[in-house]
């Protein structure tokens, strides 16, 4: 007899308990008779954009912040939210720290830098504690980052996704108008396996992919000058695109600098704004914003 972990998983594999369409056209049935919530717009943010990775460790935050802050240079009223309840990035890569006021209606208002509005749980729990909660918690700190911010007009607002594709970025996914999202992977087949993952789920619920972004595409040798793929030749990106049809929005490079910049809290577009460094997310952001219909 199987164990009953493994009999389980096979029952899912026929079953959708989620109610996510596995293919063709999605159910007709109203959100609500399907156990679904009804999904939401963040009040005063004309557009939302989720960056997700699926795996860790590919660079998602520090593309998705120096994304946002090229839509703030390019004169967009713009916003970042971290949705990484564990782990969040936002606050190192903008060098913000302490914890939100609140406002006469008792929301938490963005800590800024750059010209960037922000909300992080990092602001919330001092950097050295662990955030040991199960999913109750998370889920009801979840909702309040949602929902329970008092963003200044944005004209765009760039939600960091955590790893992965579970209770987070359902909740996200199912409960909030999106704009669409940028899928962000390095050419290696471990990310990409994940990144595909990704493109599924927000396949299946409907949310549009505006596009891919590479990241650590390739290393240029200060010695040499020669460029060398690291993580994989770009080959393989560019099918995945292609099998998907999903836009290559942009490639942008594994440099020591980069990584700098993030860690001093201080990103690139920012550090080095005339910099071809700077212009590769620049022209990300530009493509993004004639795909959404961003106006500007």
């Amino acid at each position: 007899m199987k164990p009953r972990l493994f009999s389980t998983l096979r029952r899912l594999r026929h079953e959708n308990p989620l109610g996510l369409p596995r293919s063709g056209a999605p159910p007709q049935l109203p959100r609500m008779q399907r156990g679904l919530p009804q999904k939401r717009h963040i009040k005063d943010v004309k557009h939302i954009i989720a960056v997700s990775s699926a795996k860790g460790g590919v660079g998602k935050s520090t593309i998705a912040v120096n994304l946002a802050l090229s839509f703030a240079r390019l004169g967009h009223r713009t916003g970042i939210l971290d949705t990484d309840i564990f782990g969040p990035s936002i606050p190192t890569l903008l060098n913000l720290s302490g914890e939100p006021r609140l406002s006469d209606n008792n929301q938490l208002l963005p800590l800024s830098n750059y010209g960037l509005q922000s909300m992080s749980m990092g602001y919330l729990i001092p950097a050295s504690s662990p955030i040991a909660w199960r999913g109750l918690m998370v889920q009801k700190a979840l909702q309040q980052l949602l929902h329970e911010v008092q963003w200044s007009p944005l004209d765009i607002l760039i939600l960091d996704l955590p790893p992965g594709t579970g209770d987070v970025q359902l909740t996200i996914v199912q409960q909030l108008h999106l704009s669409g999202s940028i899928i962000v992977s390095t050419p290696q087949d471990l990310s990409l396996i994940d990144a595909i993952k990704g493109i599924e789920l927000f396949k299946k619920t409907d949310v549009p992919i505006l596009g891919l972004v590479c990241n650590m595409s390739n290393f240029t040798c200060p010695g040499c000058g020669g460029s060398h793929p690291v993580f994989g030749d770009m080959e393989k990106i560019r099918r995945v695109c292609e099998e998907r049809d999903i836009r290559l929005l942009g490639e942008i490079p594994l440099d020591a600098r980069i990584c700098a910049d993030a860690d001093r809290g201080k990103p690139t577009v920012v550090a080095e704004p005339d910099s071809a460094r700077a212009r590769g997310y620049s022209d990300i952001a530009k493509g993004v914003g004639r795909i959404i219909g961003l106006g500007g």
